[in-house]
């Protein structure tokens, strides 16, 4: 068997058609095969090689796509002009910014939890073993440090503040109406000022609904087309 010598071009070229087609037919109603039809002549050993599920290539294309995002994160981690509380405020900004909301509503990822458990579980250890250690929790030390973010439990805090905010407040993980959404972003902001960090909602409430009703929307459009093909 040849060996593939530009292996980091498979890899691009497997995610390029999987992100195509998750935004053409929605998460779900792709299959592995669908990818590998699009692919044209790449085999499904070769796709198999590189990933072991459609959970890991779409992990694996939403890394790709926010490399960006963690450069950014990266930045306001290392600003040394800002606060803990200032940077903690400025990691929000930029992660609703950030390409994963409107990738997620375009690709209509079905919410149930039991039926993507294997993707709730890499969006769990995604946060806690990259977004909790490399920037929530050293932002939070250094808020404790400067007395602007007030706990004895900063790597607790951090855990808790990035699982609720992926885990319950994202409408993709426990889909909910504008209102309840509201209210559910709202003891989120006061939960942030009893555990010690007066952050302020600022962009997030209108950035999370234009999400919650794109992916609602898009959520119809796809489960209806997966309905009239079955």
């Amino acid at each position: 068997m040849a060996r593939n010598k530009h292996p980091e071009e498979t890899v691009n070229r497997i995610l390029d058609v999987a992100l195509k087609l998750f935004f053409e037919k929605g998460y779900d109603n792709t299959s592995i095969q669908d990818i590998i039809d699009g692919l044209g002549g790449l085999t499904k050993g070769a796709v198999y090689h590189h990933f072991k599920s459609k959970e890991d290539i779409l992990s694996a294309a939403m890394d790709r796509e926010n490399a960006g995002l963690y450069q950014e994160m990266e930045r306001v981690r290392d600003d040394p002009s800002m606060t803990g509380l200032e940077k903690l405020q400025a990691l929000y900004e930029v992660s609703i910014d950030g390409p994963q909301l409107p990738m997620s509503a375009e690709m209509a990822i079905d919410p149930d939890p039991v039926k993507n458990a294997r993707l709730l579980g890499m969006q769990f250890q995604s946060v806690t073993e990259e977004a909790v250690p490399l920037y929530v929790e050293p932002i939070i030390r250094q808020g404790m440090e400067d007395g602007t973010i007030h706990t004895e439990h900063p790597q607790e805090m951090a855990e808790v503040i990035v699982l609720l905010a992926n885990l319950w407040v994202s409408p993709m993980f426990r889909m909910t109406d504008a209102e309840h959404l509201l209210r559910r972003l709202d003891y989120y902001v006061n939960l942030l000022h009893l555990l010690g960090a007066d952050v302020q909602p600022g962009r997030i409430t209108g950035v999370l609904e234009d999400f919650r009703s794109g992916y609602e929307r898009n959520l119809q459009v796809v489960q209806g087309e997966g309905e009239e093909e079955a």
